[in-house]
């Protein structure tokens, strides 16, 4: 496809090829419909998608979304994706230092061991005997909640005679968080890491007001019905590639370097305008579906823009030449970075972080938390690397608001990362500089990227991965039958900012698709 050519018409403009947009754009061609997708970029995938950041080293990492959890089996299904999760044997690691030893809480590897492992860490059976209670109660939400997020919206009252259990729909949806945390357990490091799933990419207390950290939470712990994070096989760019070769197979036209520019809408149809390095063009459709933010779909429509969003991580890439050792001589390394690694996660430490925040000043010590992509999925490494015991190792940092970064990002940058480092170095029986890959160029390979960062690659709205603050999973005021519907009868949202979006969940592509499909116009 090409600029210059005319109008052209469609049954379904997509704009952006992130996994939200492909997944759509597979479904209607599936289903005979004609479809364009408009990807600004010169790839498909979005920051859902693999490359090699280290000039010279034969590492494909997950560099922007890196985990699995809430992509329904159905969309693989449906869609006949070639594409596999590796599930972690270990959810997570604490390090901690209690009476100036070095202990932990490993979570995982088996019942026993998890049960042991809290026993060390508290010196007694009531903690884990609170984490079996409160995951369990999540666990019975996750199965009943999930299966609706493919579904047209339930309301409030549906969705709360679906979960069943009124103790758990309080927790959940109507306290905050860390009322629920609080009751549960009593060690703080325990209750740091149940709080954690409240609070990534969302900058917020266990007991504000406004439950923005129970919706993340929620999203967190229903994954799959069960609220397992898996490791994409491949690299994430796995699942977006795969998502491409389907929706081309299915007669979809994907054209990358063509960047949407404004939307105009009519009774019968809509036009989208777009640019290229060649020039400008038109397309015509019957429904433009935007996998962009909310933002940017004001942008194209010409109205008001939503309410500023504001992302809250840091993310940070890393390539070893092998694992650091750990001060906690009971824990293997490899078992501790190939689940969760919790830095500075304590519940203590996660409240000053946020006041610090709060209050315009970069945390202290602030709390992050890293896993090993390689361990669980050894193909994203070259066989050179493989075979010399290299290691990825992927960190998300929490409560770094963009405001912070606002004056001077690339001084702020270097600050955060130092600080986020020397926490992890704290655990460690070796620096972690020791263990950094150099690149072909002699450079340490770490790549950070800030709110503002991935505002300035991506286009999200303040750095917010979510777009915006996540919903409920429930159909409120103007949310629609589907919640992808906007005020344009003929355009919708499929991106992150739906009802339901957020994560690489595919869920909002899913929803808008089925929305055209089930329309007779």
């Amino acid at each position: 496809m090409s600029a210059n050519e005319g109008t052209r018409a469609y049954d379904a403009v997509i704009v952006g090829g992130g996994h939200n947009g492909l997944v759509a754009a597979a479904y209607l061609a599936r289903a005979g419909r004609s479809v364009l997708v408009l990807e600004r970029l010169g790839h498909t995938g979005g920051a859902a998608v693999s490359s090699r950041p280290f000039t010279g080293m034969d590492a494909r990492l997950s560099r922007y979304s890196y985990l699995v959890s809430l992509l329904p089996p159905k969309i693989v299904v449906d869609l006949g994706l070639d594409f596999r999760v590796r599930t972690r044997t270990i959810s997570s690691y604490t390090p901690v230092e209690r009476a100036g030893r070095p202990t932990g809480l490993l979570v995982g590897g088996g019942e026993e061991r998890t049960r042991a492992a809290f026993a060390r860490l508290t010196g007694g059976e009531r903690e884990h005997a609170a984490w079996q209670r409160f995951y369990g109660m999540t666990g019975r939400v996750a199965r009943r909640v999930f299966p609706t997020l493919t579904e047209p919206l339930p309301t409030r009252d549906e969705l709360r005679r679906r979960v069943d259990d009124e103790t758990a729909w309080r927790a959940l949806f109507e306290e905050p968080i860390g009322v629920a945390v609080e009751e549960h357990f009593e060690d703080d490091l325990v209750r740091g890491v149940a709080l954690t799933d409240a609070l990534i990419g969302t900058f917020a207390d266990a007991h504000d007001p406004s439950l923005a950290q129970n919706r993340c939470f929620l999203y967190h712990v229903i994954g799959g019905g069960t609220g397992a994070w898996d490791v994409p096989v491949g690299g994430m760019g796995a699942l977006t590639d795969a998502l491409a070769r389907a929706a081309r197979a299915a007669g979809a036209v994907l054209a990358t370097g063509h960047e949407a520019v404004r939307i105009d809408t009519g009774a019968d149809g809509v036009e989208v305008a777009y640019r290229t390095t060649d020039g400008e063009g038109v397309a015509a459709a019957r429904h433009v579906l935007v996998g962009a933010s909310p933002r940017e779909l004001a942008a194209l429509t010409g109205e008001a823009p939503p309410e500023p969003a504001e992302g809250a991580q840091l993310k940070v890439n890393m390539l070893l030449t092998r694992l650091p050792k750990l001060r906690d001589p009971a824990v293997d390394p490899r078992e501790a970075f190939s689940g969760t690694f919790h830095i500075a996660e304590g519940y203590g430490q996660l409240a000053a972080a946020h006041a610090q925040a709060a209050a315009g000043e970069l945390p202290a010590a602030p709390p992050s938390e890293i896993y090993c992509h390689s361990l669980t999925d050894p193909t994203i490494l070259g066989p050179e690397l493989a075979a010399a015991g290299y290691q990825t190792l992927t960190l998300f940092g929490l409560h770094t608001p963009a405001r912070l970064f606002a004056e001077d990002n690339d001084t702020a940058r270097e600050r955060l990362l130092a600080a986020t480092l020397a926490q992890l170095d704290a655990h460690l029986a070796e620096p972690l500089a020791d263990c950094l890959a150099t690149d072909a160029d002699g450079r340490p390979c770490i790549e950070a990227k800030t709110p503002l960062d991935l505002e300035r690659d991506l286009r999200l709205p303040g750095g917010n991965i979510f777009h915006r603050a996540l919903s409920w999973p429930y159909a409120q005021e103007h949310t629609g039958r589907w919640g992808v519907e906007t005020a344009h009868p003929r355009v919708l949202l499929c991106g992150a900012g739906a009802v339901r979006g957020g994560g690489v969940s595919g869920v909002p592509g899913h929803n808008a698709a089925m929305a055209v499909l089930e329309r007779r116009d």
